[in-house]
């Protein structure tokens, strides 16, 4: 497969730079493209994503620099918000679904006295209204959103009604009926504050379930101290395991080589963190990985990753280690197969890096 060369900055079209060349006759030509060969990429990038690009957007531009072929992301980050952003390549993606569900932690800015029509600095101001509140009312208003609260999504999201998502309702000017969703806040901390003055805001550390809308978390506490007001910075610090020291930015990454971007990648198990390990021996792989139930004395276990010696099909010279076969629970000392690697995904993890199979 080839494709154009990455964008040239946060604003350039994904399919590639628009920069035009002047031909001898002096009439302007589109430059000639740059075209990459894909190949077979395994593993984990940890990306801090910047300002102003969509998830998707990093992600094609991560995935063409390190010419993947198959990519994919773990939880989306609105434009205006930055941080850690988990890339999965190839066998990886299989397994992306366990970090869309872990808990995130995130830095957030709430300006206090400002609504906007969509909850962030990107929208339009609908309202103003006086900051009259103390010290003491936002400490305690912070308190009443500890732990499992309701949150109702925003229309500028892409939760989806009748198959449409709700911020292309929300461009048509319409409002829909949405259902409350229960989240859980673990951790809601006031980092600093200002309730005086041109600019009042509240600098907030949350750590929050699965699913939570932080614009909306952010809304709904400036709702309660009376005075409204909108998220002016988002910074996501944690998911999961993976924080943002652990991250490299897209500017970073563009500046390696291409030995040095593939170094950076973390193996497929770095994302069954938390799983206990069963490994098997080679009659029991075998059949595991061609979609069997194996029985043994496990104990019941939502979370295994399961491994073995190298498959049949694979060559055994590559690894004497056990490598990954997949993902598993166990339930009445049964072993029950759920995301699986193929003989040929972990045939090319060995090929390309023996470390990140196992």
């Amino acid at each position: 497969m080839s494709t154009a060369g990455p964008p040239q900055g946060a604003n350039a079209p994904l399919g590639g730079s628009d920069a035009r060349a002047t031909s001898e006759r002096g009439v302007y030509a589109p430059a000639p493209r740059t075209r990459v060969q894909r190949r077979p990429v395994h593993g984990v990038l940890l990306l801090d994503k910047p300002l102003g690009l969509s998830s998707n957007q990093a992600l094609q531009k991560a995935k063409w620099l390190l010419r993947a072929e198959k990519a994919g992301h773990t939880g989306t980050l609105d434009p205006l918000a930055s941080g850690v952003l988990p890339l999965c390549f190839g066998a990886a993606t299989k397994f992306s679904q366990i970090h869309l569900d872990a808990d995130k932690t995130y830095e957030t800015v709430v300006r206090l006295g400002v609504k906007t029509s969509t909850g962030d600095a990107e929208g339009d101001v609908i309202q103003t209204r006086d900051v009259a509140c103390t010290p003491g009312q936002v400490v305690e208003v912070l308190d009443r959103f500890m732990g499992p609260i309701a949150q109702v999504p925003p229309m500028h999201s892409a939760l989806k009604k009748d198959g449409k998502p709700l911020y292309e309702y929300a461009r048509q000017g319409e409002t829909v009926e949405r259902e409350a969703r229960h989240v859980v806040i673990h951790d809601l901390d006031l980092l600093d504050m200002q309730l005086q003055g041109d600019a009042p805001f509240l600098r907030l550390h949350v750590r929050c379930s699965k699913g939570t809308y932080i614009r909306t978390l952010g809304e709904d506490i400036a709702e309660a101290l009376g005075c409204g007001g909108h998220l002016s910075m988002l910074r996501r610090t944690e998911t999961g395991p993976f924080d943002a020291s652990q991250c490299i930015t897209l500017d970073a990454l563009e500046a390696l080589d291409e030995n040095e971007r593939m170094a950076l990648l973390l193996p497929v198990p770095a994302l069954l963190g938390g799983h206990e390990n069963v490994t098997l021996d080679a009659d029991d792989a075998g059949r595991f990985l061609s979609g069997l139930r194996r029985r043994g004395a496990w104990t019941d276990n939502d979370r295994v990753a399961v491994y073995g010696p190298v498959p049949n099909g694979v060559d055994a010279q590559l690894s004497q280690e056990a490598v990954l076969l997949g993902s598993a629970h166990t339930v009445a000392g049964e072993l029950i197969p759920g995301r699986l690697l193929s003989p040929i995904e972990i045939q090319q993890i060995l090929e390309t890096s023996p470390e990140l199979a196992s």
